[in-house]
């Protein structure tokens, strides 16, 4: 037998192996036509999918940008007023130039026979004023928490109404009286459409009785905010006796209650603190508590009603504040800025005066007291001269150092003090503080 020692040493052949590629049938317009409509439908449903996500998801991410933002806002600019620029009868002729057009016009009406229908159209664009006014109207609940006999907490909420003056860096802002948010631990603002969200103390101001709140835009609906409309703020230097009002507000005591009159008269330059003002009373009804404001035909705020200014000889009368004394002050408060306080209350020093040996200056009237003015030494009877380096000789020079200061500013003022029959000047630091 043949020995065997290892492996068959046989050659061995390579085998062949099948190779195949399979290759896929080419796809028939059917299957074409099936693959392009199961796209288009998987791209329908993601869309449809990202836009409730994107609907859902905008408000509280608009809220968040909102919120989280660090841009800087722009700041609220309410233009101020000038009295010099009010055409006075000289440049609108005299009294008895306009006599014969007057008495033409009254002897018109006289004749002219009017009727129901035209005493309805009259009233009729008056209340569609009204009502496009009233859109900028809000009820202010001030919310306080008190306790009952029992130490029970129970929480009172008084209603004062409000108007809109100003929409700006994702806010709207809301004149109330200084009532609505004096000692509130909450405040609610409720809107004509029943919204009713939460507002925030921007500023307040003692001495005029008003206050700011702002509402986020954010807490507002898309609709809401298209539909409420600012009320802008007219020139209460261009009151004339005898124009025709409208009481806004809540001139009845209710919130978007409203009423009309006329101006019966006007008050100039009354004194109050830091400066001077137009008073004006109406016959119409108004309620300074609950917050009532005057608007002319134009639907422009001019005035907001006061209890201050009456007295037994106009009680039965209608006392408001222009609105044009006022800007400055508004403009700072809707800015989350205090106004400068000094504390007195003077006149200019007339010409008459000036020639009996009085300096010229602006006359402390009185001084409020614990005021910066009071404060510093400064007393009745002084005349202020200079504060800085601006020589003071009118109230509108007073008024403009006092309105380019800051609270918290150190200002030398000198002043001139009447003693054993002369003048004599002196010099104080005056602090100035925030209303």
């Amino acid at each position: 037998m043949p020995e065997n020692n290892g492996p068959d040493d046989r050659k061995t052949e390579p085998r062949q192996f099948i190779n195949e590629k399979i290759v896929r049938q080419p796809m028939s317009k059917r299957d074409m036509l099936k693959r392009a409509l199961g796209l288009f439908a998987t791209a329908v449903i993601f869309g449809i999918i990202a836009a409730v996500t994107f609907a859902v998801s905008r408000p509280v991410a608009e809220r968040f940008f909102a919120k989280g933002s660090t841009s800087e806002s722009i700041p609220v600019t309410i233009p101020k007023d000038d009295p010099e620029t009010v055409p006075s009868e000289a440049e609108t002729g005299s009294v008895a130039e306009t006599e014969p057009i007057e008495d033409i016009l009254k002897s018109a009406m006289e004749k002219y026979p009017f009727s129901v229908d035209d005493l309805n159209t009259l009233y009729g664009s008056l209340r569609t004023l009204v009502q496009k006014a009233d859109k900028g109207i809000v009820t202010v609940h001030s919310v306080k928490t008190q306790t009952d006999w029992f130490n029970n907490p129970v929480e009172n909420s008084s209603l004062f109404s409000g108007v809109v003056i100003a929409s700006a860096n994702q806010e709207l802002l809301v004149l109330t009286p200084d009532g609505a948010v004096e000692d509130a631990e909450a405040i609610r603002v409720a809107f004509s459409d029943g919204t009713e969200v939460q507002g925030t103390i921007k500023q307040t101001d003692k001495l005029s009785g008003m206050a700011i709140v702002s509402v986020s835009t954010a807490d507002l609906g898309r609709a809401l905010l298209e539909e409420i409309k600012a009320i802008e703020l007219g020139n209460s230097y261009s009151v004339k006796q005898g124009d025709l009002v409208l009481a806004i507000g809540g001139p009845a005591g209710m919130v978007h209650s409203t009423g009309y009159g006329f101006i019966s008269y006007i008050t100039k330059n009354v004194q109050i603190t830091d400066g001077m003002t137009r008073i004006l009373y109406s016959d119409v009804k108004g309620n300074a508590g609950t917050g009532t404001f005057l608007m002319n035909t134009s639907g422009q705020i001019i005035g907001w009603v006061t209890d201050e200014h009456k007295n037994d000889s106009n009680k039965d009368m209608t006392a408001a504040m222009a609105i044009s004394d006022y800007k400055s002050i508004l403009g700072k408060m809707s800015n989350g800025v205090a106004f400068p306080y000094f504390g007195i209350k003077g006149q200019e020093v007339s010409a008459v005066m000036n020639s009996n040996g009085m300096p010229l200056g602006v006359y402390v009237v009185d001084v409020n007291a614990d005021s910066p003015a009071y404060n510093a030494g400064i007393q009745c009877g002084d005349i202020i001269k200079s504060m800085g380096k601006e020589t003071i000789v009118t109230m509108k020079d007073f008024q403009s150092v006092l309105e380019n200061s800051n609270p918290g500013d150190v200002i030398p003022v000198s002043v001139s003090r009447y003693g054993r029959e002369e003048y004599k000047e002196i010099q104080y630091q005056v602090t100035i503080g925030a209303r």
